[in-house]
């Protein structure tokens, strides 16, 4: 039985580390295509930018985002328990779900684009990026059902995959239409005398039109895997010998019930940041700012800190993905001890990810931007060095979201959710009005957002599934080696530019540098174990260095 619980981690650990890196891999195509991207659009280009795409995300969290995790769980419930049957008709029923509100999304953009870009979120502009996310509303609810079938099943690599390939396509034709339609904004622009702000706005367009042409391809990537594997999969059916099939009707019911909860939770945790960006700004307008003002900011917001405090969170989400249908076949099969090591091994491995990232990015903030976006403006810097923490607070309440869910208290992340929006927004409002910190106060509260997160979710995973949060291992010892790695990056970065003058060797060498430190020190102070270490993917091969470097005994 133990041989068992340890083989169930480490196929847990191992598949969320395929999409966690899969995740990271993505977000960091993502985050090379922004700097010519940034370039070509300039921040107010990326306000308009990301203003698209939060009005998108919010249609796409409403109508499916939730398919992927709802699907996984009664995927991986069903086929745990040997339901093929079931599982081919989730597969139908949810595909059927994704297509009516992936069109209802669409068709609500379709008219509403031009009033929620320019009554509700005071970016008119925007509304030629909005209207080319459109038809993919509809193709990412269908490929969201296919992800989650896969990730049900327990397998990562379709999922990952298809991130990897979406992520390059979007790349090269987000920069290619960029500049294109920015040239042809800036001509139409001159003729009504705002080249500018027109030159920005199609080249945002350009930048979601590698969205739409991304997520095609993906689409067609993940149907040719199913195709293929459902001709195995069907013959599998034969030789099912339980055939106790629930009725369609039942089916999307089991499917409704299920997505209800993820869909509340998932919409209220996500749509914070459309609710900060439509206050900050009318906050910002009557406090007299203009519009061009508080969209620079905007844009810098969106256009740089958003994508680089993004790329750590990733592997959370990718861990959360991982764990409900873990979690779910371990509460269907009564192994509750197996799951509370399950919740363990993921809050420890996504502790261990944050902290160094943190303090990385808090420490480096000028240096990366300088490198990466070569903007060397305190603000922006300013921004990176206040709301590093936020990767520790959306890391952990990211993952526990997803834990609580796989665990089946589906209803407890809504309620901390609404919670933690209430109490972030009274801060945010504060913060603008009060203390006039503008932009500083969306950086902020939203960080505050997570940590209400992080404790509600705490608590209520503690009450419903007994697991007791150890603090020394998971918090306290990655806590330390990270402050000790952020002291030698911040040396070793100092000491590098003072003598070759070049910001991006010492930037580079750093975070290497730094990385190193950072492992050494963790094995040090003993906060992780060879058995620990072994879960990890490649986990072998690691802990025969760490012998090797007498780090491990």
């Amino acid at each position: 039985m133990g041989k068992q619980n340890k083989k169930s981690s480490t196929s847990f650990l191992v598949q969320g580390s395929i999409l966690a890196i899969a995740s990271i891999v993505s977000r960091i195509i993502g985050l090379i295509y922004r700097i010519p991207l940034t370039n070509i659009i300039g921040d107010t280009g990326n306000d308009y930018y990301g203003t698209a795409f939060q009005i998108y995300n919010i249609l796409l969290i409403i109508s499916s985002y939730s398919l992927p995790l709802a699907v996984s769980k009664l995927v991986s419930a069903n086929y745990s328990q040997g339901r093929r049957h079931n599982v081919y008709r989730i597969l139908k029923c949810a595909l059927i779900f994704g297509v009516c509100t992936g069109t209802v999304a669409a068709l609500i953009l379709l008219f509403g684009a031009e009033f929620i870009t320019g009554t509700l979120m005071k970016t008119p502009m925007s509304v030629f990026a909005v209207r080319v996310l459109i038809p993919v509303l509809l193709i990412v609810a269908v490929l969201g059902v296919m992800r989650g079938f896969f990730q049900g099943l327990g397998t990562m690599m379709p999922s990952a995959t298809s991130q990897i390939l979406e992520q390059i396509a979007n790349a090269i034709v987000s920069v290619w239409a960029a500049y294109v339609l920015a040239d042809y904004g800036a001509k139409a622009g001159a003729l009504l005398g705002d080249a500018d702000n027109y030159s920005a706005a199609y080249g945002a367009a350009g930048g979601t039109l590698g969205t739409a042409v991304g997520a095609l391809v993906a689409l067609l990537f993940c149907t040719f895997v199913l195709i293929v594997y459902l001709r195995a999969f069907k013959r599998s059916l034969h030789r099912e010998r339980k055939r106790n099939v629930d009725s369609y009707g039942s089916i999307f019911h089991l499917l409704i019930i299920t997505i209800i909860p993820v869909l509340l939770s998932s919409t209220i945790y996500n749509c914070n940041t459309v609710i900060d960006q439509a206050v900050y700004k009318h906050i910002a307008a009557y406090q007299g700012y203009t519009a061009n003002q508080y969209g620079s900011w905007n844009g810098i917001y969106t256009g740089k800190y958003t994508v680089l405090i993004n790329v750590p969170i990733s592997i959370a989400s990718a861990m959360a993905a991982s764990s409900v249908p873990a979690l779910t076949a371990a509460y269907a099969a009564g192994k509750k001890g197996e799951a509370k090591r399950q919740i363990g091994i993921a809050t420890r491995f996504i502790m261990v990810i944050a902290f160094p990232c943190a303090v990385g990015m808090g420490i480096l903030a000028s240096p990366i931007l300088q490198l990466l976006f070569r903007d060397s403006s305190e603000t922006a810097a300013h921004m990176l060095q206040v709301g590093a923490v936020t990767i520790l607070f959306f890391s952990l309440s990211t993952l526990s979201n997803g834990l609580l869910q796989g665990i089946g208290r589906m209803k407890e992340p809504i309620k901390n959710a609404i919670i933690a929006l209430v109490l972030h927004l009274g801060l945010l409002a504060a913060l603008m009005f009060l203390f006039d910190l503008n932009i500083f106060a969306v950086v902020i509260a939203n960080a505050a957002f997570g940590l209400i997160m992080c404790i509600l979710n705490a608590g209520s995973i503690r009450r419903y599934s007994g697991y007791h949060q150890e603090i020394r291992k998971t918090f306290f010892v990655p806590a330390i080696a990270a402050a000790g790695m952020g002291v030698a990056v911040w040396l070793v970065y100092h000491g590098i530019l003072y003598v070759l003058r070049v910001n991006a060797v010492a930037t580079l060498l750093s975070i290497v540098i730094g990385a190193a430190v950072y492992a050494v020190l963790l094995l040090l102070l003993k906060g992780l174990n060879e058995q620990e270490i072994l879960r990890f993917p490649k986990g072998r091969m690691l802990a025969d260095v760490a012998k090797k470097m007498h780090l491990l005994k």
